[in-house]
């Protein structure tokens, strides 16, 4: 049996004194929108309540599908690595960065450089000549392989979309083939959501066709997402059937906001290829703020080969 958990969209705040220059570009927007709106509904204690019932669970691995951040400042990203340094050591938690982690130029690849004790991959470090090139990464723990792409790219104003490129696609379709030939059960870990229509246009995924083609080329059990911060359930099909695609709640979400309070899956695999056994269940923050408790569980694979059968698309109640 092997236990993992799933975050995203950490959000991690209060925001830091910003200068002149710093404000002089696209983070004006986010600096507004944070103060009329984030900063209202997103708090540090929410998160520390989170991670505190997570580590209960004790699960072998946690994957945080992006988004640590709010503006990608260079104090932003220092914390972000000092924060990640608390929840686990590296080997044990696995990074994929968000729209947010590559707010403007550079950001990318600063984010990339200061969180890449929880990006490396197996293959060990990558051409730094063009950071880009990092993703896709494996990484390999008990029965399973965790495949890390990067839609995450410096959008104009009012944009928070993705990319996800023709060279990751191949090489991500390499990867899932090689795992699937060692008989892993293969998560890929993405922030924007893979399917069209889960996202407005000015925040969707660039590239939706070519993922869902690597996918059904190089086959895999499960994606996992962020970005939306929803709890929701859709499907990719796959060589092997329909992957279950799954987003997550923002960890920092508090009470009282429009969108679902902050929450964690807790993925629990056994059996083997052909045969998975899936469980998944999410804990959430409680209406009062002040606990966590379960409040929905799914099973994704049965004793059988395939998923269970769902629509092709569905939202997780």
């Amino acid at each position: 049996m092997f236990k993992f958990a799933h975050i995203s969209d950490i959000h991690l705040g209060p925001l830091p004194k910003l200068t002149l220059r710093e404000l002089f570009s696209k983070r004006i927007t986010g600096f507004v929108n944070w103060h009329r709106n984030r900063r209202k509904h997103l708090f540090v204690n929410t998160l520390d309540l989170l991670l505190s019932d997570l580590r209960t669970r004790e699960p072998d691995h946690l994957v945080v599908t992006g988004d640590l951040v709010n503006l990608a400042t260079g104090i932003e990203t220092r914390l972000a690595a000092e924060w990640l340094e608390t929840i686990g050591d590296p080997t044990d938690t696995t990074v994929v960065p968000g729209n947010h982690d590559a707010y403007v130029r550079g950001a990318h690849d600063r984010s990339v450089k200061a969180w890449y004790p929880f990006i490396i991959g197996d293959e060990g470090t990558r051409d730094w000549d063009d950071e880009t090139k990092v993703f896709p990464t494996i990484r390999r723990r008990g029965p399973v392989a965790i495949i890390g792409c990067s839609t995450s790219v410096a959008t104009p104003p009012f944009s928070a979309s993705g990319y996800f490129s023709p060279r990751q696609a191949r090489e991500t379709v390499n990867l899932l083939k090689t795992a699937g030939d060692e008989g892993l059960f293969r998560v890929v870990l993405i922030h924007h959501p893979p399917i069209h229509g889960a996202a407005s246009s000015h925040k969707r995924m660039i590239g939706i066709r070519r993922f869902a083609a690597a996918i059904s080329t190089g086959g895999a059990e499960l994606v996992l997402h962020g970005h939306t911060h929803l709890n929701t359930v859709y499907w990719l099909k796959s060589q092997n059937g329909q992957v279950p695609v799954v987003g997550i709640a923002s960890a920092s979400q508090g009470p009282g906001g429009h969108k679902p309070r902050a929450a964690y899956n807790l993925f629990t695999l056994s059996g083997e290829p052909g045969a998975w056994n899936l469980v998944c269940d999410r804990y959430g923050l409680t209406e009062t703020g002040d606990a966590v408790a379960l409040d929905h569980s799914h099973r994704f694979y049965g004793e059988a080969v395939r998923p269970m059968a769902v629509p092709e698309a569905a939202r997780m109640i």
